[in-house]
């Protein structure tokens, strides 16, 4: 019942659902909204020592410049290249919705399932784009440059890194025949977790910490590969990392 109430009520939207703006406009609000909470802590932590201690990086500072160096890069790539495509899949493949709602444990299994098989598709790609050099210098060099991450350094990606991702996230549930909530839903999560990511902070409700075996990296895991950019390739999970000896923990 809940997850059809709430579908109901998406559908209420269903004009703005079918425009070919919705997808730039959604995927952006809620990747700036993820990112605020973490942009005040950036604020307050060089004036407050107990924010500051949940700094993975205590010595680092973000400063107003790169905030807007990394805003401005992410909205031009929305802009000039997300855009024309999200409106060629409109015309492709217009948006269709059903009226009812996936059951709840199918809700749950097809999101952890496309958050296994995106977590796979990026490793993948990932360890591809550190190996070959050609590929690194071309593509993947530009999102790391800060070696210290920090929110909005989640999206601050080249063209074809944000394609790439885009596209692994659009075909994760395609593949999987998601329901149209599963696949809303899925998006939003992944935008959460890519900027829990890269957030900066090991905070006591983060993700990596509810998930129990070390079978999630979170933050960490992620910050360290920005660090030293030979270890940690998977974006969330740690099975593909220790399966190719990749995986290094922060204490090592």
């Amino acid at each position: 019942m809940l997850l059809q109430s709430l579908w109901d009520f998406i559908l209420g939207y269903h004009a703005w659902l079918r425009s070919p703006f919705f997808p730039v406009l959604f995927s952006l609000s809620i990747y700036l909204m993820f990112c605020m909470p973490f942009l005040v802590l950036d604020f307050l932590s060089p004036r407050l020592a107990w924010i500051r201690s949940f700094k993975i990086q205590q010595k680092s500072h973000v400063s107003w410049t790169m905030m807007w160096s990394c805003l401005a890069h992410s909205l031009y790539i929305h802009v000039v290249y997300l855009f024309p495509v999200t409106v060629l899949h409109w015309y492709w493949r217009p948006a269709s919705f059903i009226a009812e709602a996936p059951g709840m444990l199918r809700f749950i299994w097809d999101i952890v399932a496309c958050l296994l098989l995106f977590d796979f598709q990026y490793f993948v790609w990932h360890l591809l784009h550190h190996k070959v050099p050609w590929l690194y210098r071309t593509f993947h060099k530009v999102h790391h440059k800060h070696t210290s991450t920090f929110a909005l350094t989640t999206e601050y990606l080249g063209a074809w890194e944000t394609l790439s991702l885009g596209f692994f996230a659009a075909v994760s549930p395609l593949l999987l025949g998601c329901h149209p909530l599963t696949e809303m839903l899925f998006f939003v999560l992944n935008i959460w977790l890519s900027v829990e990511d890269h957030c900066g902070y090991d905070l006591p409700w983060s993700t990596h910490r509810l998930v129990p075996f070390g079978l999630y990296g979170g933050a960490p895991h992620h910050d360290l590969h920005h660090l030293k950019f030979k270890s940690n390739f998977a974006p969330y999970f740690t099975h593909w990392d220790r399966l190719f000896g990749t995986l290094h923990k922060p204490s090592d």
